[in-house]
């Protein structure tokens, strides 16, 4: 068989819609890009935690007793850790009281160290790492004090300033 002309004139354009669907396509895409300009400021910050300090049973002997405070600070934030004197009257950060039965008051102190050598009023200033900063406290309710039979408490506020 012969063909004259063109040979597509020759093939209908429907066979070649078939062959067309079957060849592969190449997608043209285009794109474009820009930039997001990402920014934060970071304030400097710290929080604190502490423990319950419980002596237990005073008989009238060296009762000790530890806390902890816990300190997280933002990384290099100076701060320093303070404890306060208390809520008995007459409270010192040097001679604390617990209060009793008919406003009694039973003498303790708080301390750096456990040899009970170093009251704990204020810590040296100290960097933030970022990360959780544990200091122990050490109490003891002194030797010899006859008070009252009953309940003693006192609340210690720990102040972090920074």
């Amino acid at each position: 068989m012969r063909f004259k002309g063109n040979l597509t004139s020759a093939v209908p354009a429907a066979i070649i819609g078939i062959l067309a669907m079957g060849l592969p396509h190449t997608a043209v895409a285009a794109t474009a890009t820009a930039p997001i300009a990402v920014s934060a400021t970071v304030q400097a910050t710290c929080i604190v935690s502490t423990t319950a300090m419980s002596f237990g049973t005073y008989t009238g002997t060296a009762l000790p007793a530890t806390s902890t405070v816990t300190v997280q600070c933002t990384n290099t934030t100076p701060y320093t850790l303070g404890l306060n004197a208390g809520a008995a009257t007459g409270a010192t950060v040097t001679n604390r009281s617990m209060t009793g039965p008919a406003s009694a008051l039973l003498g303790y102190g708080l301390y750096t160290d456990s040899a009970h050598a170093t009251n704990f009023a204020t810590l040296a200033s100290t960097n933030g790492t970022g990360s959780p900063i544990v200091t122990t406290i050490y109490g003891q309710v002194a030797a010899g004090q006859y008070v009252a039979p009953g309940s003693y408490t006192d609340t210690i506020t720990a102040t972090v300033t920074y």
